[in-house]
């Protein structure tokens, strides 16, 4: 299928005066006292667009805070009153986004736990027909870019044309110092195939530790983001919800200060070296892939080889040589040891691919 959005830009609907938006608040609204100071003092810091609380908390087992639901939303009304600044919560059912609307909230957005399963989604994008309204959609929990862009297709053909999309990290398997892995890849795959899609960066539920928050939010603008949602509290160590993300707006706002935003262009003169560099980048591809393709006419031969001697296709211990003397090698050039590993787990698996192809082909 061909991929197409119909939305309007971010700039069309919220003012941040050619800055990254910056949605900022607790992970949850838990008492009407905590929930305007903290919001107040985001206000006073001056960084914040937009005013965020969780109200409906989807947890992974019962007996966990679950949020304060409908009681929280007139604290969210007041906290427009005070600071002049829209609110954003989360919605997983139409009821929900019965109830926010009534109250007043200016944005929603779709948990990950909500946009894996493509039914919740389609009763979401049925519940916001005809209704004008900013949705803002995270990544499912697992690593699926098609069902992201589902998600954003439901909601677009329902008419909703004020979208944008959440990064915040997916589930691993594997253990890493990060809460949810950010496999920034799927993020640059859904910003190509939709590049007037506005991409928010949600540090705090990638990281899942403050220590984390600032390299996750710097990578984040400097892959030109649109912006960042992070957790703020007033008093982080005592939240009722994900205490050790969340950082005083005191303690953000010294944050993003630090951040560097980078800028798309610099210039006639940075555009011309810019080139220079992109055409000899892509120089370099067209090497490797002839490089590439010249392996493989040197696996077709070894494939005959082992065709015409009754030798198998894969050997366990030549792949392991493989992965262990390329490592070394790209170790030794500085290449990201990660991107030497899964280019040649690639390589080798396309080569028994191609010798499996060849060995299973008749003699002449």
């Amino acid at each position: 299928m061909n991929a197409s959005l119909d939305i309007l830009p971010l700039s069309s609907w919220i003012n941040t005066e050619g800055k990254p938006l910056v949605i900022a608040g607790p992970c949850s609204a838990e008492t009407e006292e905590q929930m305007l100071e903290t919001a107040i003092q985001i206000k006073q810091e001056g960084f914040a667009h937009v005013i965020r609380a969780g109200v409906w908390k989807p947890r992974t087992r019962p007996g966990s805070f679950e949020g304060m639901g409908e009681a929280a939303l007139p604290w969210l009304q007041q906290v427009k009153k005070e600071t002049g600044l829209p609110v954003a919560v989360e919605v997983a059912t139409p009821q929900h986004i019965e109830l926010a609307l009534k109250y007043d909230v200016d944005i929603l957005w779709v948990g990950a736990r909500t946009t894996v399963n493509p039914f919740n989604v389609q009763e979401l994008a049925d519940a916001l027909k005809g209704i004008d309204v900013p949705v803002l959609v995270k990544n499912p929990v697992n690593p699926d870019l098609q069902l992201w862009i589902g998600a954003l297709e439901r909601l677009n053909q329902a008419g909703v044309k004020k979208l944008g999309a959440i990064h915040r990290g997916f589930s691993n398997a594997q253990e890493t110092k990060f809460r949810n892995s950010p496999m920034w890849n799927i993020a640059i795959e859904l910003k190509t195939l939709f590049p007037q899609l506005p991409v928010i960066g949600d540090p705090s539920h990638m990281a899942g530790k403050r220590a984390y928050l600032f390299e996750l939010a710097q990578r984040a603008l400097d892959l030109n983001y649109d912006g960042l949602i992070i957790e703020s509290h007033r008093d982080p160590d005592k939240a009722w919800s994900d205490a050790a993300q969340q950082l005083t707006p005191a303690a953000l706002n010294q944050m993003l200060e630090e951040l560097h935003v980078r800028k798309e262009s610099y210039g006639s003169d940075y555009q011309s070296q810019l080139e220079i560099v992109r055409g000899k980048i892509d120089n370099l591809d067209r090497e490797m892939l002839e490089t590439l393709a010249a392996r493989m006419s040197l696996v077709e031969k070894l494939a005959e080889y082992k065709r015409d001697n009754n030798v198998a296709a894969y050997q366990v211990d030549r792949f392991r040589e493989v992965l262990e003397t390329r490592a070394a090698w790209g170790k030794s050039m500085n290449l990201y040891p990660n991107l030497v590993d899964e280019l040649f787990k690639l390589v080798h698996m396309e080569s028994i691919r191609k010798q499996t192809e060849v060995m299973n082909q008749v003699n002449a």
